[in-house]
């Protein structure tokens, strides 16, 4: 989804690329490229990302952390890039962002950093955190730093989506940053390989729902 000729904009899009532009974002660029093929979508999208990146209760240090986290989760390499400097200027170690961009658990982090390292992992990872990840997330950041960082995961994972469905490549003179991840290997070819027995009808039809019902994995 490349960017839009302004002679292909309809009134809805240019308002709604007007205001975006209006904004603390300056233009309609990254994500919202895509996006502004939904203007209504993309206008209430941003609203809610200009505060969930400038305003919201964590503060900025520990919301950069939780976007590059994220983009790591999708393997995003745009949102990474986007991001990545901000970090590194909020006070986030280089060392940290090495270990994330790698896939890795850094080895030292500040202790409210290892608390939102801690809650995005086992988020992305499970879809759900446990009771006392949960616990310690509250008695750091309260329960309103909680369903602000929750909803950061959020967003930027709705962006990272996006930009992965868009295809949108780094920025111009840059190259990623991500290392590719390994693939998870499927269920059924582990099965396989271990020489499991057939499934019946019934429970292939069980799976087969469950995995309808399953996000995409990252």
């Amino acid at each position: 989804m490349p960017p839009l000729a302004d002679a292909e904009l309809s009134a809805a899009q240019r308002a709604a690329a007007a205001e975006l532009a209006a904004g603390p974002r300056g233009g309609v660029v990254g994500p919202f490229i895509a996006a502004l093929r939904s203007p209504e979508l993309m206008t209430r999208l941003q609203r809610l990302g200009e505060y969930l990146r400038y305003r919201n209760a964590l503060g900025p240090r520990l919301t950069e952390l939780a976007v590059l986290i994220t983009a790591r989760a999708w393997s995003q390499p745009f949102e990474w890039s986007m991001h990545v400097g901000e970090a590194e200027a909020r006070g986030i170690a280089r060392a940290t962002i090495a270990a994330i961009a790698r896939g890795r658990t850094p080895a030292r982090m500040a202790a409210d950093e290892r608390i939102v390292f801690d809650y995005l992992r086992e988020l992305h990872a499970t879809q759900a955190v446990s009771d006392a990840t949960y616990a310690r997330a509250v008695a750091a950041f309260g329960e309103p730093g909680v369903v602000d960082l929750t909803a950061v995961a959020g967003y930027y994972t709705t962006l990272a989506m996006i930009l992965n469905v868009a295809r949108t490549p780094v920025p111009p003179g840059e190259r990623s940053a991500l290392a590719e991840l390994p693939a998870k290997p499927e269920r059924s070819r582990r099965r396989r390989s271990a020489g499991a027995a057939p499934a019946t009808k019934g429970s292939r039809a069980r799976r087969s729902s469950a995995a309808a019902a399953r996000p995409i994995a990252r």
